[in-house]
């Protein structure tokens, strides 16, 4: 009768307890159930977006080999408008940039450079094109403009090259001994195995 007198009081704690803090475990117990089917669903909906932009960027590739310039748009506009925060995107106006700027149409190639300095989440990519961009306006004279590019913070791989391209420009300013220096802070902070690179850099600036 001990035993089960003992049992029937837990039993009524229990009962007590579940009255005063049942509705509080239920509604745990439904958060975390509901956070991770909203953890499952975004995964899920990121492996959608991965594949489906990674579809529209193969047929961006396929456009710029066929020279087909309504595929390269196409493909590099759903890109941007649709999957604009995906990889696939970046690289898609990066490639798309260069296929018009092959095809002497600046003023595209600048478009979807400045679209990835602006909307692109990844930082190297971003270098890559103030790089190019500030080629391009290199190319057309547009020597501030072109050093403005340079001037924003890049990472340490690009120091380099961001350093080279701005001597070319200062050379092209006549601003001799600034173009010097950019010069020399390339070669100093070059990649030791690319020797192309450092020996370009070097050619400019004996030519100085």
């Amino acid at each position: 009768m001990a035993l089960d007198l003992e049992e029937q009081e837990q039993l009524a704690a229990l009962k007590g307890w579940w009255k005063d803090n049942g509705n509080l475990v239920l509604g745990l117990i439904t958060a975390v159930a509901l956070g991770f089917a909203g953890w499952q669903g975004w995964h899920w909906y990121q492996r959608s977006q991965g594949l489906e932009a990674s579809a529209l960027y193969e047929a961006l590739s396929k456009a710029t080999q066929a020279s087909d310039s309504k595929g390269v748009r196409d493909a590099a506009g759903a890109l941007a408008e649709n999957y604009s925060r995906t990889l696939y995107a970046s690289m898609g106006a990066l490639a798309s940039a260069r296929f018009h700027y092959d095809r002497k149409d600046e003023k595209t190639a600048k478009a979807q450079l400045q679209w990835v300095i602006e909307r692109s989440k990844f930082d190297d990519l971003r270098d890559i094109a103030r790089l190019r961009l500030a080629a391009i306006l290199l190319d057309e004279k547009s020597y501030d403009e072109a050093l403005k590019q340079l001037e924003a913070k890049h990472g340490d791989p690009f120091i380099a090259q961001f350093a080279a391209l701005k001597g070319d420009i200062l050379a092209a300013k006549a601003q001799t001994e600034e173009a010097k220096t950019a010069y020399r802070l390339a070669l100093e902070r070059a990649d030791k195995g690319n020797e192309q690179f450092r020996v370009s850099v070097q050619l400019r600036l004996d030519a100085l």
